[in-house]
């Protein structure tokens, strides 16, 4: 079966995800209100620390490059908040997983598919926005055209390895009958080890090693580094994005192995 095929299995699930986003478009108001307030805190806040500095200040950041960071943070942060970890725990609660079985497609793909259209409309229906309020408000740094193209592929690496990270974070619903808990966890440890709440380069040493080494660097700090161009030469900017296709890929084979193990305990029961 050839490419094209297998692709066009999976393009229902995308057009459903578009159509069941809309129904909810008042959630984009929220979203783009909740991020922009949540951006405004750390931003003010930032600055505030930088305002003493006339250039160059802790970790190397000018007050323009902490606030471009910290909004292009916020700004990755919606696009990594697919919703498929509370959406694959509740399938798994209600039962619903077993339909999606039986059917000649491969579920994590499904919900690939699906989750694509949220991460579209996020990035333009909030990113953007809030990007452009803030633009106006603040002064923000302009990145190089060539930065820029970096930047792009970067965060399609960082969705990859986000949908990943949810996807795993969802299938613990195998394991427990709520993943509330889970869930809050992680987005607290994600937040803070990919440098969304402070950037890795103002971390302790010690703690700063610990994120570069860990995946969740690639959804915030990987990307911004491009972005900023904080790093030195063509090798520097080819070893941040070959350490999130590396990290997207193990997650990915991880993903496979444990969606296979699942499913094998999988039960079902039905009236």
């Amino acid at each position: 079966m050839s490419v094209v095929t297998r692709t066009r299995r999976y393009l229902p699930f995308a057009t459903g995800g578009l159509q069941s986003l809309l129904q909810y478009r008042s959630m984009f108001f929220v979203t783009g209100v909740t991020a922009a307030a949540g951006a405004a805190v750390t931003v003010f806040l930032w600055r505030a620390v930088y305002a003493g500095s006339p250039g160059a200040g802790p970790g190397g950041f000018t007050a323009a490059g902490i606030t471009t960071y910290l909004l292009v943070a916020q700004v990755l942060q919606v696009l990594h908040a697919n919703r498929v970890d509370d959406e694959v725990a509740a399938e798994v609660y209600r039962g619903d997983v077993a339909v999606m079985l039986v059917r000649p497609v491969s579920y994590p793909l499904v919900r690939f598919a699906a989750c694509l259209p949220v991460v579209a409309a996020n990035a333009l229906l909030v990113g953007v926005p809030v990007l452009l309020l803030f633009s106006f408000l603040v002064p923000m740094t302009a990145p190089t055209a060539g930065n820029a193209a970096l930047f792009a592929l970067s965060t399609v690496l960082s969705v990859l390895i986000a949908f990943c990270v949810n996807l795993l974070t969802g299938m613990t619903g195998f394991l427990t009958t709520n993943t509330w808990g889970v869930r809050m966890l992680k987005q607290s440890v994600v937040a803070f080890f990919a440098g969304q709440l402070v950037p890795i380069a103002l971390m302790p040493g010690p703690l700063a090693a610990v994120a570069m080494a860990l995946p969740f660097r690639g959804m915030v700090d990987g990307p911004l580094t491009l972005l900023l161009g904080r790093y030195e030469g063509v090798a520097g900017a080819l070893g941040v994005l070959a350490q999130q296709a590396g990290w997207a890929v193990a997650l990915a084979a991880l993903s496979a192995v444990l969606w296979r193990a699942a499913t094998g305990r999988l039960e079902v029961l039905g009236g």
